[in-house]
C-alpha cells in the first residue's frame, strides 16, 4: 500500500509540472490579430469595436495604451487583449520599481479576470528609433514590470513583451544574411537574454509595403502582395520565398540565430498595407490593401510556417483596425485600417457575411484542475 502510495505522490507531483508546462504564458493564442489604434475623433465606441471584432472573429488585440474605457468595454467578451506601456513613461519605469508596480495596480489588476489581459507591451519600436536615452532605459523598465507581475502572482498569466521595427537589423536581404545592428546589439542582447529566461517570443513590426515604397523599382509589387512571382532565392540556405512577408519573418530569425537566440519565436506585432497614400508613397491603394490583407489573412488561418522554420505557424497582428484620422506624417499613416470609422468595411477581405460568436474562451486550466482533483481523491483513499 505504502508503495502505491508513493507511486501516486510522484505522479500527482508530475503532473502537476506537465500542466504547468501546458498552461505557460501566451500572449497570442490564434495565428491572426489586430492592432486597435485609437488616434482619431470619429471612432465607434469600445463597446461597438467589440462587437465588431466578434462578428468578424478577431480574437487577438493589441491596442497601444491601457485605457480604462477599453479594458471596461472588453470585460466578459472572450476576446485577448495586449495593453502597452507607451514610450514616454519607460524612463522613471526603469529606475523606479512603484512606477511599475502602480502602473500594473492601476491598469491592469483591476481589470482581471473579466477583461482578458494577456500581456503587456512595453513601449513601441524604441531600439530602432536611434534614440540612445530611451534605448538605456528599455531593459530597467522590462525588468521592473517582471518583477510588479511576480509580486502581484499574475506573472503566469501576462507576457511582457516589446516591439522592434525593422530598423533594428544592419540588412535584411537575402533572409539569411540579416543580423541586429552593432549599436542595437548592446542594448538588443541583455533583453533577448531576459526574454529567453522568460519564454517571451521576440515581436517584430514587418511592412512589406514600406520596403515596396521605399525601392518601387526593384521589388517585384506581387511578391510583395502573395500574388504569382519568380520570388527570390537564398543561395545560403538553399530557400525559396514566394513572398516578402515570410522572408520577413526570416530575417528576424536569422538575427535571433546570429545573436545566440536561435531558439525564439518570432511573432509578427505589426504587418499591413495602406489603402491611400501621397502621390510619392508607390503602392498606396485600396486595390493593394485589399489584395494584400486579403492573402495574409489567407496564409495565417493555414497555420503554416516558414521556409526557415517550417513546423512553427506564423503569427501576425495586422495595422490597423480602422483608419485614424488624426495620426501625423504622410497620407498613408491615416489609411491602413480594416475598417472605416462608421464601422462599415474599407474593402471587401472576406470580413462581410460573418456571424457573430457568442462563444466565450474556454479557461484551458479547467480540465486539468479537475484531473489533479481526482488524482488527489484517489490518493486519500489509498
Amino acid at each position: 500500500m505504502e508503495t502505491i502510495r508513493c507511486f501516486f505522490f510522484f505522479f500527482l507531483a508530475f503532473l502537476v509540472l506537465f500542466l504547468q508546462g501546458l498552461v505557460s504564458v501566451h500572449a497570442f493564442t490564434g495565428t491572426y490579430g489586430v492592432n486597435y489604434g485609437r488616434v482619431a475623433d470619429n471612432l465607434p465606441a469600445p463597446e461597438s469595436v467589440v462587437t465588431l471584432l466578434k462578428a468578424a472573429k478577431i480574437k487577438n488585440i493589441r491596442i497601444y495604451d491601457a485605457d480604462h474605457s477599453v479594458l471596461n468595454a472588453f470585460k466578459g467578451s472572450g476576446l485577448e487583449l495586449v495593453v502597452m506601456i507607451p514610450n514616454e513613461l519607460l524612463t522613471d519605469m526603469s529606475v523606479n520599481e512603484d512606477s511599475a508596480m502602480n502602473w500594473v495596480k492601476q491598469n491592469v489588476q483591476p481589470f482581471l479576470p473579466g477583461t482578458d489581459i494577456r500581456g503587456i507591451a512595453v513601449g513601441n519600436e524604441i531600439l530602432g528609433q536611434g534614440n540612445q536615452e530611451l534605448a538605456e532605459v528599455l531593459l530597467g523598465a522590462v525588468t521592473n514590470v517582471y518583477s510588479a507581475l511576480d509580486r502581484l502572482q499574475l506573472s503566469d498569466r501576462i507576457q511582457v513583451s516589446t516591439a522592434h521595427s525593422e530598423g533594428v537589423f544592419q540588412n535584411s536581404f537575402p533572409p539569411s544574411s540579416c543580423t541586429f545592428k552593432d549599436d542595437v546589439m548592446q542594448y538588443m542582447k541583455p533583453l533577448l537574454q531576459l526574454f529567453s529566461e522568460k519564454g517571451s517570443p521576440f515581436f517584430l513590426n514587418a511592412y512589406p509595403f514600406l520596403a515596396y515604397k521605399s525601392d518601387s523599382k526593384n521589388i517585384n509589387l506581387n511578391y510583395a502582395l502573395f500574388l504569382k512571382n519568380p520570388g527570390i532565392y537564398d543561395s545560403k540556405t538553399n530557400l525559396h520565398y514566394d513572398n516578402m512577408f515570410d522572408a520577413q519573418v526570416d530575417a528576424g530569425y536569422a538575427a535571433l540565430e546570429a545573436a545566440g537566440f536561435g531558439k525564439m519565436e518570432v511573432i509578427v506585432s505589426e504587418t499591413g498595407w495602406a489603402s491611400n497614400g501621397d502621390a510619392d508613397e508607390a503602392g498606396a491603394s485600396v486595390k493593394n490593401a485589399r489584395t494584400y490583407n486579403y492573402n495574409l489573412r489567407k496564409r495565417l488561418l493555414k497555420k503554416k510556417g516558414t521556409p526557415r522554420r517550417p513546423k512553427i505557424a506564423v503569427k501576425a497582428y495586422v495595422f490597423a483596425l480602422f483608419n485614424e484620422n488624426l495620426k501625423p506624417g504622410p497620407t498613408s499613416e491615416r489609411n491602413f485600417g480594416l475598417f472605416k470609422a462608421d464601422g462599415s468595411i474599407a474593402y471587401n477581405m472576406g470580413f462581410t457575411g460573418l456571424r457573430p460568436s457568442s462563444a466565450s474562451r474556454m479557461d484551458i486550466r479547467a480540465p486539468y484542475s479537475m484531473i489533479l482533483t481526482a488524482c488527489a481523491a484517489i490518493l486519500l483513499l489509498l
